[in-house]
Parts: C-alpha cells; structure tokens; sequence
C-alpha cells in the first residue's frame, strides 16, 4: 500500500521545523518556540515514522541516538593531518611571532589581518560532510590517526546531522572543538553526587569521559557543545579566501561559531584582545585556556606554509599557567624503559588549575641542582600549558628546620644494579638491563605498543601482574603465556584471556620495520628503523653490520649507530631476539639494491607543503628508499620539490632557482611508477 502524499509532506515538515528550531536553539542561542511545543513536534515525527518506516532517514532529528553500543572504537586516519599549535606565553612570543611571519614574506612593513577565537579547552574533533550529510566524526587523536566517534558527535544537538542551504562543497571536513560549558557541568556533578557516583573534576575531563562512551544513549545525556574553527579536506566546491569568511559560510550551513570571535589589524590588536578576553575569562560560560590568532588571508597562510607538525600562520596565546603553594613530601625515584632514572617530587595534595595534583616532575639532577629544592620545602607547583605539573621553584622562606636535601640513588631504586651517568647527559641510568624489573615492564609496554607489535588488550596493568607474577621476564616470554595461569589473574576472565592470546598469536606476523622498532633500541625511532629495513633487508644482514655500514643508513648518525653496535653486541638482548624468533616472530624479508643502483641515487630532493596521502616524514621515507637525498631547503644543488598546498618560501625559491617542482599527484605517480607502496 502507497504511503499516503499528506503524510510523507507531514513528516518533511516536521523534519524541516526541527532542524530550524534546533539550529535557533543551539547554534544561534535564540529560541523561538517553548519546550513542550519541540517536544510535541518530535514525538508527531517519531510517531510517524514508527508507523512508517520507510519516512525514517539517516539524518532525521529522531535518529540522533540509536543503535546497540559498539564493541570498541574504530581508528581513522586523517587524511589531511590535524596539527597542533605552537603556544606563546607573553607579549614579547607574540612580537616574535608577528617578526617571524614578516621576515617570511620578505614585507617587513606590512601590517597583518588576524582572526582571533578563544581556544576551548575541550576535544578537537573532525566532522566529515558528504553531499552535505554528516558521513563520519573522529577524535584528534595523534593528529594522524584518531577515533571513528560517528556515534556520539550525532547525539550533540549542535552538530547539524546535514549541512542548511546551499553551495556547500561536495566533501566537506570541518573541524572544531567538543565541549561541555560550565552550567552543564555542575548539573552533571549534582546529578552524580545525588546517585552517589564518581564526579568529573574538570569541564574537559567531563567532555572526554562523554566522546569515550561505547554507548552513545550516555553521550546524549550529557550536555555537550561544538564549536568549528576551520575546515579540512576539502572536494568539489570552493571556500572564501578569508579565514574568517569561511567561519561566517560554516555558521550558515549550520554550525556554531564561537561569538567572541574578532579580525582585528596588527599584533598590537591581538595584544589588546587577549588581554580584553582574559579580564572576562571567568565570566565566560565555559573554560577556555588561551587564544587562538590566525593569519586571516588563506593565501598568505599558504605562503608562509607549516615547520615540523605546526602552521607558522597560527599561535597560540596560553593563559598564564595556573600556579598553587604546597609541601614536598618525599622524592621518589622512577626507572624508564632505557634504565633512566626520574625523581617525581611527591607532593602533598593541592588543587591546580581544576585538577588535584600529588605528583610532579623534577626532570634530573640537574634541575634539582638548580631550584635548590628540598625536603619538607614549601614549593610552587606549575601545571605547565595547563598539563604537565612541575616544581617550578621553592619558598625557601618558609623552609623548616628539619629540611633534608634530596640524595640521588647509587643504586637502582629497582632492582639494586649500579648506576650511571655519561659524560654528556644529564641522566642517571640503570645499567641493569632486562635484569630490572622496572626496565622489563617499560621494554614490554613498548614491544606491545599499537606502533609496535600492537598486541591489542595488552595494556600497562596487566603488564605489570604479569612481571610481578613472574609469568614474563622479557618480550619473548609473551609468546609462552598459558592459558590457565592467566586465568588466575585478577580481572582476567575467559574472553579476555582468549582475545589476547589470539592478539599475541595475530602479532607473530609482522614487518622488519615494525619489530626493530618494537625491540626498544635507544634512539631508534619508526623512521630510523623503517630505514633499517630497507637498507639491510633481513635482520642477519642488519645485526652483523659493522659501524661504518650502519652509518651509510639515511638518519643514522654516530650515536645512533653506536647504540645499535651495544644491542647487536649484547649477548642477553641477542638472546631475547633468538626466542622471539623461535616463538614464531616473523616478517618478509625486504629486497635489497645497492643504493647507487637505485633511481633517484645521487639526487637532492625537498618536501614542502601539506600532503594529503601522507605526512611529509612518510614522503622523506619514501623518496630515500628510491635513493634520494631529502634536503630541508632549496639550492641549487636541489634536483627537485615535491610541494603541496601551504608550500611557502621554499616554492619561490625554487622558482629562483629553475628548480623543477612536482605536486602530490605527480610524486605519487613517481613512487608507483618506481613500485613504491604508497
């Protein structure tokens, strides 16, 4: 039987006046019906759609929350990098600044238009559009890979399910920042304290705690909010040449943009507005930490391009630190991964910056040296950016009479190996090895990590039963685990137990790459042990090559090196490699050309600019295996540029110089045509 016109024009209606009242409500704070007049319209659409189910929609108001909770969260890898800031912390970083972007355009008298936006102190996140309909949401994550949180950025009410109006692009990725303001917090805690649950300590605490739900009927019920700030990935349309503009097109597809936004001329006016917004910070609704000033003109931010995993085009202006008074209690000293040792300063509990802190860093011995700190001191406690907490300097005034100085062990605090310390660092090391306890509950966590082996479900806690239990001594012993005994464990049930010894079994196939890195080697990073791999080709011809060849590795320099001739030489971690081995660890080998056999050998290459299919560390990888030389700027011994949008200097510099210069899609076509894996 047909569905009637009148009830499908009924439910359009419906959709259509929600959607407005929703977006007066929670995008523009301009309400224009009563609550229960909303809430009458909802239930005639769910009413609706119930009795019909073909009128239901994905973007449908009523389909905000819905479906069973997820098992866990799916990883999403940002196609265009979401990166970070860097901070300025006075107003002589942001003359330097200002100095910095004048020096790059080589217009030292020109006075920049910036757009300002207060940084929330909430979840960044990326929203993906798809011919205007919301497709997908993530967390930041690492800025390269994040969290599918579809699920729940659906349930927030400011975060249009399909974009309003029209000529919005194809694809469209917006970013912004999830959080939850003041008001919705302290009803969140009184509702808690009623049921005599656990209480959030801060509003951002709160609003991670709310992105992490596996069930998103959780999320739904706590009061979050989104912001945008800018946009990613871009298909299929165009954008205003304005940063600013671009928010103004945003707020009319839909999304909220934060009211104190501004575009003000020159660095002196940012001066003026960030100290306009920190006399009114606590006046705001919700927590902000700093602000955010952005070179306004996209086509002057693409000029001056990104350093490292920043834009030079944007900064951060962070609100002084929050600093509090307390007592040291004790130093207690903690063993890493390499056998170093840390003193963490313990302290006795205070509130910082919405967080109750006792513990906190005292970096090495060197510092301590320099606060001149002591036992039983009155000392001021920093949460640097509003994170770390550090001892930032002692009252001696109020130091007590019993006052002890803090003594550096001789011995390791672990496992009573002797210490020591090189000539040219400031770290005291463990020189027991895997012998300490400390030291083989570190090297696991690392061989387990998702960069690693990714042993999934191998996470710290049960790390440390398992060393403690005595079940593991090294990484090898994972692969010896019985199922009975961990049984035994605390929280370990039959399910858990199966899914990590299927994990444990799935990671015995691996890359050379992979399980070099996953060994723990000081100093040997992903890429240096991805260039490993390609180098040596198998690990036979790795561990017994001599320095001078392990010097001829692209980012292997002679500490690096002499790190690799320690491992390769020590009999016990040689060892572990042989059980690891014997346990079924494996990996193709890789085939190997002598370097000036290769394609590119004997040339000089630059990446510069955003790449969407890769990072640049990635494009420096892959260009090396061909045989390059990656340079960090233009000369004239430069062969050629791979740039992507942002490039900046090192673009007109190679125009200066006739340098030849490729865009993404030629250089991808470049690494197929040379068999590259891309």
């Amino acid at each position: 039987m047909a569905l009637p016109d009148d009830l499908a024009e009924e439910a359009q209606a419906l959709r259509q006046r929600l959607d407005d009242w929703n977006y007066q409500y929670y995008v523009l704070d301009d309400p224009t019906v009563p609550d229960a007049e909303y809430d009458r319209c909802m239930a005639r659409l769910r009413e609706l759609e119930q009795a019909h189910p073909e009128l239901q929609r994905a973007d449908s108001p009523t389909q905000r929350v819905g479906g069973a909770p997820l098992d866990k969260f799916r990883q999403v890898a940002h196609e265009v990098p979401m990166l970070s800031l860097d901070n300025a912390f006075d107003a002589g970083d942001m003359l330097d600044f200002n100095r910095r972007l004048l020096d790059r355009l080589g217009e030292g008298d020109r006075v920049i238009e910036f757009a300002c936006e207060p940084k929330l102190d909430g979840i960044a996140v990326s929203l993906l559009y798809r011919g205007g309909l919301l497709e997908r949401g993530a967390t930041r994550g690492d800025g390269t890979t994040g969290e599918d949180i579809t699920h729940n950025v659906r349930t927030i009410r400011s975060i249009p399910l399909h974009l309003r109006g029209s000529g919005y692009p194809a694809m469209l990725e917006v970013r912004g920042e999830i959080y939850m303001p003041r008001a919705g917090f302290e009803a969140l805690n009184r509702r808690a304290r009623e049921r005599d649950e656990k209480t959030f300590v801060n509003p951002r605490n709160a609003a991670a705690g709310s992105l992490r739900q596996l069930d998103a009927k959780i999320t739904a019920e706590r009061p979050l909010e989104m912001c945008c700030y800018g946009v990613g990935r871009v298909e299929g349309g165009e954008l205003p040449d304005r940063h600013a503009e671009v928010l103004d097109c945003l707020r009319e597809w839909g999304f909220r943009v934060n009211p104190e936004s501004r575009v003000v001329q020159g660095i002196e006016a940012c001066d003026a507005y960030y100290e306009e917004l920190a006399q009114r910070r606590q006046a705001l609704p919700y927590d902000i930490d700093g602000i955010v000033f952005k070179v306004n003109d996209l086509a002057l931010q693409r000029r001056l391009g990104f350093v490292s995993r920043a834009p030079r085009w944007a900064i951060a202006r962070k609100f002084p630190a929050q600093e509090e008074m307390t007592r040291l209690l004790d130093v207690e000293f903690q063993v890493g991964r390499t056998g170093a040792i840390t003193p963490v300063a313990r302290l006795e509990p205070v509130f910082v910056g919405g967080v109750t802190v006792s513990n906190a860093t005292l970096h090495n011995s060197d510092e301590i040296l320099r606060l001149g700190v002591m036992i039983g001191d009155t000392v001021i406690v920093r949460r640097a950016g509003d994170v770390i907490p550090q001892v930032v300097s002692v009252v001696t005034a109020e130091r007590p009479a019993d006052a002890r100085a803090v003594s550096f062990p001789d011995r390791c605090p672990v496992c009573g190996s002797v210490v020591e310390r090189a000539e040219d660092e400031a770290v005291i090391r463990c020189m027991g090895g895997l012998v300490c306890a400390a030291q083989q509950k570190a090297a696991i966590k690392h061989f387990a990590s998702r960069r690693a082996m990714d042993i999934e479900g191998l996470g710290d806690k049960l790390v440390e039963q398992l060393v403690d239990e005595g079940l593991v001594e090294n990484v090898a012993g994972l692969f010896h685990l019985e199922r009975e005994r961990l049984l035994q464990l605390e929280r370990m049930g039959e399910k858990s137990v199966d899914n990590l010894l299927a994990a444990i079994e799935a990671s015995k196939q691996t890359t050379l790459a992979r399980f070099i890195f996953a060994l723990g080697i000081r100093e040997v990073g992903e890429a240096t042990a991805l260039n490993l791999a390609r180098h040596f080709g198998n690990w036979e011809q790795l561990a017994a090559a001599s320095t001078e060849q392990l010097l001829q590795v692209a980012d292997v320099g002679p500490v690096v090196a002499d790190h690799l001739a320690q491992f390769f030489a020590s009999a016990s971690s040689m060892a572990v490699v042989s059980a690891l081995r014997q346990a079924g660890v494996c990996w193709p080998d890789l085939e190997v050309t002598p370097v000036e056999d290769l394609p590119l050998a004997g040339q000089t290459w630059v990446v510069t600019g955003k790449l969407e299919a890769m990072g640049r560390d990635e494009a420096k990888m892959r260009l090396q295996s061909l045989g390059a030389k990656v340079a960090g700027s233009v000369s004239a011994k430069t062969r050629c540029v791979v740039a992507g949008p942002g490039a900046g200097s090192k673009l007109a510099r190679a125009a200066e110089l006739d340098v030849e210069v490729i865009d993404e899609a030629a250089f991808l076509k470049l690494l197929d045509r040379h068999g590259v894996e891309i």
